[in-house]
């Protein structure tokens, strides 16, 4: 028996795995996906979306995906490390594209016209979203740009959302990419959770997997709020070790000493690390119990501290 069926889950609570039904809606993600929805609803081009690593960007995006009405086309390209042409090839199979007749760059890139332009005749639009994006190099990133000169006289044929880590600001500020830069109208940064809403995501996706009885006693809460920094990939990590730690222990309730635990190990501060410092605490205590012995003798013996002054070559005190 796994600990998912000793717990009665129904699958993983905290997988890394970016599953928008476990999708907890904080502040911070309300707000990003605000801002996509009115990059896209307003025509506006170019949108960033940018946060550190367990941020829960890819997660984002796929909510957005999963919930897309049909007259949004998406495409989705993930971990899109590669130059300009092969880019290009990847964009064009996403939206459906036959690429084997058209291997240039120009013919990929009319095939791509003709698409947007049939799009946008139904009424429709079409959303390209980058994830990864701190992975293009400035060539890349360049050509990205010039999809935005996909257009008719009144609209831009494509929307394109940039979703990747920081790094991706600190490179499109470059002076290089300083027109896409410009172009980038709808930007936002994803950050972590708040204190109260770590809690809350503990329990939305213990409860989401099946689990309704059981659930993270409060005085762990700020503990792992101060550990992971709010940060939900960090969150499930730290998680997944206090629940296997639990069923290792037979026990059906988290306890606050479990989290404790996980913490200490993912610090590397482990057993081995535990043991050490519990045999520094002996070694310590010994030598303040020594420490005193010796200073009762000294004290309550007559001549033994004028001896020790004398191998110092110091006076008696009297």
């Amino acid at each position: 028996m796994d600990y998912n069926d000793y717990f009665g889950f129904r699958e993983e609570p905290f997988s890394p795995s970016p599953d928008p039904r476990f999708l907890f809606m904080s502040k911070t993600h309300e707000e990003a996906i605000a801002h996509i929805q009115y990059g896209i609803g307003q025509n506006r081009g170019f949108i960033m979306i940018t946060g550190d690593a367990g941020t829960g960007k890819t997660l984002l995006v796929n909510h957005i995906i999963d919930q897309a009405e049909s007259a949004l086309r998406t495409n989705v390209i993930s971990s899109p490390g590669t130059d300009a042409l092969e880019l290009l090839k990847l964009i064009n199979r996403g939206f459906g594209l036959d690429v084997k007749g058209r291997q240039t760059h120009k013919g990929l890139m009319d095939g791509l016209n003709e698409f947007l332009l049939g799009v946008h005749q139904s009424g429709d639009k079409a959303l390209l979203v980058i994830d990864d994006a701190h992975q293009l190099g400035r060539e890349c990133l360049e050509f990205v740009r010039l999809l935005s000169n996909l257009e008719t006289d009144t609209d831009k044929l494509l929307q394109v959302a940039l979703v990747g880590r920081p790094e991706l600001v600190d490179t499109i500020k470059n002076d290089s990419l300083r027109q896409l830069n410009q172009r980038i109208a709808v930007r936002y940064v994803l950050g972590g959770l708040d204190m109260e809403e770590t809690g809350r995501y503990l329990s939305h996706r213990l409860h989401a997997a099946g689990a309704f009885g059981l659930d993270f006693p409060p005085d762990s809460i700020g503990p792992i709020y101060r550990f992971t920094s709010g940060i939900p990939g960090r969150i499930n990590a730290l998680a997944t070790k206090v629940l296997v730690a639990t069923y290792s222990n037979g026990s059906l309730k988290i306890e606050s000493g479990a989290v404790r635990t996980a913490i200490d190990e993912s610090r590397g501060e482990g057993q081995g690390a535990s043991i050490a410092r519990k045999r520094t605490t002996i070694r310590l205590a010994f030598a303040i119990i020594i420490l005193a012995a010796v200073v009762a003798i000294i004290i309550k013996i007559p001549g033994v501290l004028d001896s020790i002054l004398g191998i110092f070559g110091l006076a008696p005190l009297h």
